[in-house]
């Protein structure tokens, strides 16, 4: 069942939902339900809007575009890359060249493995790393793998730092974006992926850029997410729900919490918190 954060109200006249995917839309083995697609379309047929904010590039949205019917501008490499239905690029921000480079720099000296998205793919050293089989699965592409990450520094979109270590992973999260400050967004997006994105084009900035095409207030959008990357479109939104997978700091931030991921909190939020009114 639902938990009830502080003063959770139903809020009287959403327009749209912004959902995170992993963690938050998806299993942990990365379904979608078919509870969490009827809530999705439970939400289309009462004239609420719908459409998902995530820091998988492009091509790992493409598919829940086709299965969930998607007609809304989607959020990739956490809201920093605007994109149709189709994947046709509406609007693109990149990591500043200089900051792309001390990211590397200072993911190598952590001993992280380092994955950058840049042209359209994913590309890295070691196609056999950590979380490779993971992150296959997630976006069902390959890899494009290089010997030399740098030519791709200067038109990279997103920076992952991967270790199969979470807490030295929390740990460089604090020293990574404190060495990098207002140069770049740095966010977990899981416990084993650290992201750096473009500096204030992330999620929050995917909420106003949805409140601008549809012409609503942001207080008519919701939003739904787990993790730290989604605290600042929490911010951003009227509504805001948190898994029950999240951490607790993540819970605090948000209005209300719902179920976790694998127990379809997602569709259970959206009738208890969205749909109910």
């Amino acid at each position: 069942m639902t938990h009830a954060a502080p003063t959770p109200e139903p809020p009287a006249d959403i327009a749209l939902v912004i959902s995170d995917v992993d963690g938050t839309l998806v299993t942990s083995d990365k379904r979608l339900t078919p509870a969490t697609v009827a809530a999705v379309r439970r939400l289309v047929d009462a004239g609420i809007g719908f459409t998902i904010a995530s820091s998988r590039p492009p091509i790992g949205l493409k598919p829940l575009a086709a299965e969930l019917g998607l007609t809304l501008p989607m959020g990739a490499f956490n809201g920093s890359t605007l994109v149709a239905p189709d994947l046709a690029i509406l609007s693109e921000v990149l990591i500043p060249a200089e900051a792309a480079r001390a990211a590397v720099r200072l993911l190598a000296e952590a001993g992280l493995d380092i994955w950058v998205f840049a042209d359209g793919q994913w590309n890295l050293t070691d196609p056999h790393g950590p979380y490779t089989d993971v992150e296959r699965r997630t976006l069902r592409t390959e890899p494009n793998v290089t010997t030399d990450l740098a030519p791709l520094l200067d038109r990279a979109a997103k920076i992952v730092g991967v270790s199969a270590d979470p807490v030295h992973l929390e740990t460089c999260e604090s020293t990574v974006a404190a060495a990098l400050g207002p140069r770049a967004d740095v966010h977990r997006s899981q416990a084993y992926y650290l992201d750096i994105t473009p500096p204030g084009a992330g999620k929050a900035g995917f909420v106003d850029a949805m409140s601008r095409h549809l012409g609503i207030d942001r207080s008519r959008i919701a939003t739904f997410g787990d993790a730290g990357n989604d605290v600042p479109m929490f911010g951003r939104s009227g509504f805001s729900v948190a898994m029950g997978n999240a951490a607790p700091a993540v819970r605090a931030k948000a209005r209300a919490v719902t179920d976790g991921n694998d127990a379809d909190g997602f569709a259970k939020g959206v009738a208890e918190f969205i749909l109910r009114r």
